[in-house]
């Protein structure tokens, strides 16, 4: 006997915490953005070549992260003119959960799977 659709409302709302936050956050270069900038503020070219992702999926990602809060954009308009990145305080919030993730994966990831 197949289940009724629900709605896509209905399962957002019925989704648990975790689900919904890796939902905002759990890309590869979400994480990787927001792992970089637990460092502190940088540049546009800094985050690109830290996180080794391309231009366009770096300027998407800022964007999104951006719109949701996490990160905040800054420019400086003197020559040359500069973009700096930095976290909000919802992103700084985020740095006990990555501590905890870096934990988890020294206890129980072999070394070949933290690899680049």
């Amino acid at each position: 006997m197949s289940r009724p659709q629900t709605p896509p409302q209905e399962e957002q709302s019925d989704a648990c915490p975790v689900i919904a936050s890796l939902e905002q956050i759990g890309s590869k270069w979400r994480l990787a953005v927001l792992h970089e900038l637990l460092e502190g503020e940088q540049r546009f070219n800094e985050l690109k070549r830290s996180t080794g992702a391309n231009a366009r999926t770096l300027s998407r990602v800022l964007d999104d992260l951006g719109e949701m809060g996490f990160v905040e954009r800054r420019m400086e308009e003197d020559a040359p003119i500069a973009t700096y990145y930095s976290l909000t305080t919802k992103g700084e919030s985020l740095e006990p959960v990555f501590d905890e993730i870096e934990c988890w994966a020294g206890s129980w990831l072999e070394v070949e799977e933290l690899s680049p």
